[in-house]
This record gives C-alpha cells, structure tokens and sequence, in this order.
C-alpha cells in the first residue's frame, strides 16, 4: 500500500470517529510531520506516516524529536495496521 493511500485511510478512520485530521505542511520547515490530528476530546497528536518498509529521513527524525522535546505528541506510523492501532488508542470506541 502506497503512503498516500495509508494518509486517506488513517483521515478517513479519524474523520469516522468524530476527530479531525488535517495535512500538515510549513513552507520553509521540511521535514515536519504528515498530518495533525485532534480527537474529539481536543487532543493533539502529530503522525508522520510510512509505508511498512519506509523509514523517516533524517530531517524529519531530527523535527520530530525538537517537537516531543517542546511537549509535543508526535507518532511515526508504520503501515495500515499501525495507524488502526494508533485510531483505536486514542480515539476507541
């Protein structure tokens, strides 16, 4: 499954249980996370997405971690099966 499928379904899944879940991007700033999501509790998390066999490149393990340094939650979702997890955690049922 390609990333931009894994990016629709993961919107899709948030979008079903009453979470948002926006494209991230920031001219000038690569590397920042693929999407913001706030559950409906107003919670906020950062994901970076990637197929099962991808890996972040540097700049974006780099922003990441200047991110949770700041408090941020911030993810990086390997495959379909990580973001259901990652739904199911903080958005269940």
């Amino acid at each position: 499954m390609l990333e931009k499928d894994i990016e629709r379904r993961m919107a899709k899944m948030v979008k079903d249980r009453g979470g948002l879940c926006y494209k991230f991007t920031s001219p000038g700033s690569p590397g920042v996370p693929d999407r913001i999501v706030i559950t409906p509790d107003g919670r906020v998390y950062f994901v970076e997405l990637k197929t099962t066999i991808g890996s972040a490149q540097k700049i974006q393990t780099w922003r990441m971690e200047e991110m949770r340094k700041r408090g941020a939650e911030v993810r990086l979702l390997k495959g379909l099966d990580a973001v259901k997890a990652f739904v199911e955690e903080v958005m269940p049922k």
